[in-house]
């Protein structure tokens, strides 16, 4: 381990053994629609996360607040330029830092595996090499300016019929070689701070649950950041917490909050699970400028590429 991610480490975990179990739950469920909780006394600041893949949205819908509308990402994909998918990424990012958003919720990297996929203008293409490169270009660019960028819907989420409930079976081949490579590029090459879990189970279990955001993602992967759920993906508190999903959104009502607190007391889940959740978060405040007394470029100098 490097000084620096060593240095790290150690002043995030200085910092979670300030946090009683309560505060350190908080932390892990949204404050509203679009921010995370504060914590003054350990110097955390509310992130803010926003819409979309092609645009910042920021927290407000209507014409007093309006945004750079870029070509959606089938039209990007037809460049077949990672220079301009690097650009992109970088004029999203400067848009998010005008709106005071520290994190963009995208680029959406699903598959065009069907044409009934209601939401395929704003992913890439059916191919997942042209996808993967495009994707890691992008968060680059974003993440270039110091704001998160988060490859979603993790994963196989090709699809808007039934998507809270349907179960996408699949071989271990067509998920490595289809859908887990339209993200491991952006992970493991361009190093990206956030990733969402999709609404969607594969085989069998749902991804805020999921084994997948284990392996590869968080082990394989060597992937250190932030799992969000997609918006109201996060629906159990025992099976979520004791996967790797970080963060449920948007709060401040959860499957999480008393319930996990008293999942931790009466021995359902572990304090250290909880405790790895928070490590990510905090880590996550480090890289966007959220957190006091860790500067950005100390929280990504061991890991960005």
């Amino acid at each position: 381990m490097s000084g620096g991610r060593h240095s790290v480490h150690h002043q995030i975990d200085q910092l979670l053994d300030k946090l009683t179990l309560e505060r350190k739950v908080r932390l892990l469920t949204g404050a509203d629609m679009w921010s995370t909780h504060a914590d003054p006394d350990i110097g955390l600041r509310a992130m803010v996360l926003s819409d979309g893949p092609s645009g910042i949205r920021g927290v407000t819908w209507d014409e007093r607040d309006p945004a750079v509308n870029l070509p959606s990402a089938t039209a990007l994909a037809a460049t077949w330029d990672l220079a301009t998918a690097r650009a992109y990424g970088t004029v999203l990012a400067a848009e998010a830092r005008r709106k005071g958003a520290h994190v963009v919720l995208g680029p959406t990297i699903n598959l065009h595996r069907s044409p009934l996929g209601g939401r395929h203008f704003e992913a890439y293409s059916e191919d997942p090499l042209l996808t993967a490169d495009l994707a890691a270009a992008y968060v680059r660019g974003v993440q270039s300016l110091g704001v998160a960028a988060t490859p979603k819907h993790y994963v196989g989420n090709d699809f808007e019929t039934e998507r809270f409930t349907a179960d996408v079976v699949v071989g271990e081949r067509a998920l490595r070689e289809l859908y887990l490579a339209a993200f491991e590029k952006a992970v493991v090459e361009a190093g990206a701070w956030v990733v969402m879990s999709a609404y969607n189970a594969v085989n069998g279990a749902t991804m805020t649950e999921n084994p997948l955001l284990a392996e590869p993602l968080c082990g394989e992967w060597g992937f250190d950041g932030v799992v969000v759920s997609d918006w109201w993906a996060a629906r159990s508190t025992v099976p979520a917490a004791l996967a790797r999903q970080d963060l449920a959104m948007p709060g401040p009502d959860g499957p999480w909050g008393d319930a996990l607190v008293a999942a931790v007391r009466d021995g359902r889940v572990p304090e250290a699970a909880v405790d790895e959740k928070v490590r990510r978060l905090l880590r996550l405040a480090a890289r966007v400028g959220a957190l006091d007394d860790l500067t950005p470029a100390t929280a990504t100098a061991a890991t960005t590429p």
